[in-house]
């Protein structure tokens, strides 16, 4: 009897409609798994559609499809924010292999600074219409374990340092631009990071053949491209000491017309007269670059009478303090001459030791140099807030590309959250992570909680699978499942 051939035999096998099932991802009895995921119901489309649509030109769109579910994912996560943990709370809502979802950070094509640009452009649209446009920068370091983590250096940690004795840590220093937006609910405005940049070491940069960035630089260039995107508006950047550099003062006296710096100044700091002008007659040798040397402001302080003053303060409150005031020009050998105004502030109740504060704009009020510095906190209270709320450190990607997206996408998640909370319906901003005397004010851990109460009710629940059930579930036990699903932390 004649034998068929092994190679027909397979083709046989597997041109059968078992095997056609099988490769289509369906069997007998069983439905096939959804490829995309299900549009948002419409409540959720009013309040988040505008900002989703901003985001979406800077992807493909089945990775945009992706990027919303795990967008929304972090915010009902507790805990650490992996893509695992994002796919457990999702489970069925997120269709498709997990595989995909991990690949959205690691492999596929996405602009971090389209990304930016748009939260950047809603900001504004939304609530910053008019006027100069506060914004803040910093650095923070999230330590980060593992041997392989791409970026991971040695920081300085100013938390733990002292003045003999320096602390350090493991891990990432982001260099964060973020917009100052008063919003009404809140004691103080918010600061919304759009902008991160990750800063690499000297050793890193040389390995690799690559210029080295200092921190300063990289807060230069994300002014520089913030400036570029909206040239019609007129930008005032408050920096700490670290960002208090000639370099970073004269490229704000540069493009003046579009940004002013404000950060700490120099005691000692040398001050001079603008060079007098050249004569008709000849005379040998270049001309001058500076004019006559000028007393420096710890010399100016020691000999004029304070000024008193009621200003804004660190963390929204208000302090009475004594001020002295001046301008010059700044001198760096090689460098050139910038116009600076200075501010020597006193504080009169003691909490605070004396300072010097710096400003490109001369035309500034002393108590505007001051309101605009202590302004900058609210970029500290961002990053505490982060690491207790949305678990900065916690995340476990060590690859170039997933370090370079989960980090900065970490720290839009949070204007994502403020953003939305400031257009929820007013049934779900009544309740309060934790109760407080004054009911009026608003802090992150309330707007995270409403929005993901919100979440949950209005996607998840409102789902065909759901639906029915949460429906007969008694009010007040609805309302104790929320707050178990919700927590702030």
């Amino acid at each position: 009897m004649a034998t068929v051939p092994r190679s027909k035999r397979r083709r046989k096998f597997q041109t059968s409609p078992r095997a056609q099932r099988r490769r289509r991802g369906t069997t007998r009895g069983r439905r096939q798994r959804p490829r995309r995921p299900a549009p948002l119901p419409g409540p959720v489309r009013r309040v988040a559609d505008a900002l989703l649509q901003a985001f979406a030109a800077a992807f493909t769109r089945p990775t945009y499809e992706r990027f919303v579910l795990l967008l929304l994912a972090a915010i009902l996560t507790t805990g650490g924010r992996s893509v695992l943990n994002l796919l457990r709370t999702l489970d069925a809502l997120a269709p498709g292999h997990a595989s995909s979802y991990h690949r959205v950070f690691s492999r596929r094509r996405c602009s971090l600074w389209r990304l930016g640009r748009a939260l950047a452009g809603y900001v504004l649209r939304r609530w910053l219409p008019t006027g100069p446009v506060a914004v803040a920068g910093d650095d923070t370091v999230a330590e980060h374990k593992g041997k392989k983590v791409y970026g991971k250096a040695r920081h300085r940690d100013p938390v733990r340092s002292t003045h003999s004795y320096t602390a350090f840590r493991w891990g990432h220093k982001w260099v964060v631009l973020a917009l100052l937006v008063p919003f009404p609910f809140a004691a103080r405005p918010w600061a919304l990071p759009v902008l991160v940049a990750l800063y690499r070491s000297e050793e890193e940069n040389r390995r690799r053949g690559r210029r080295h960035k200092t921190p300063v630089r990289l807060l230069q260039q994300l002014l520089a491209a913030l400036s570029h995107w909206f040239p019609e508006r007129h930008f005032v950047c408050s920096a700490d000491g670290n960002y208090a550099t000639h370099d970073l003062a004269r490229f704000a006296a540069r493009h003046r017309r579009r940004l002013t710096l404000v950060s700490l100044f120099y005691a000692d700091a040398a001050l001079y007269a603008p060079p007098p002008a050249a004569s008709g007659a000849k005379r040998k040798g270049r001309p001058r670059v500076k004019g006559a040397k000028q007393p420096a402001p710890e010399e100016v302080v020691a000999n004029e009478p304070r000024q008193q003053l009621h200003v804004a303060w660190y963390g929204g409150g208000r302090r009475d303090v004594a001020v002295v005031s001046g301008t010059g020009q700044w001198y760096r050998a090689g460098d050139g001459l910038v116009a600076v105004k200075w501010v020597y502030v006193e504080d009169r109740t003691g909490t605070h030791r004396p300072q010097y504060f710096f400003t490109t704009d001369m035309a500034w009020t002393p108590q505007q140099l001051v309101e605009s510095y202590t302004g900058r906190w609210n970029i500290e209270t961002t990053f505490q807030e982060m690491r207790s709320y949305l678990k900065l450190e916690k995340t476990r990607g060590w690859k170039e590309r997933t370090v370079l997206r989960t980090a900065p996408c970490l720290f839009g998640l949070y204007g994502v959250i403020a953003l939305w909370y400031a257009d929820l319906p007013a049934r779900w901003q009544r309740p309060r992570a934790v109760p407080r005397p004054d009911p009026g004010v608003v802090t992150f851990s309330d707007a995270i909680t409403a929005v993901r109460r919100w979440l949950w009710s209005e996607w998840v629940f409102a789902t065909p699978v759901h639906k029915p059930a949460f429906a007969k579930i008694p009010p007040r036990l609805r309302d104790l499942l929320l707050r178990g699903l919700a927590p702030t932390a």
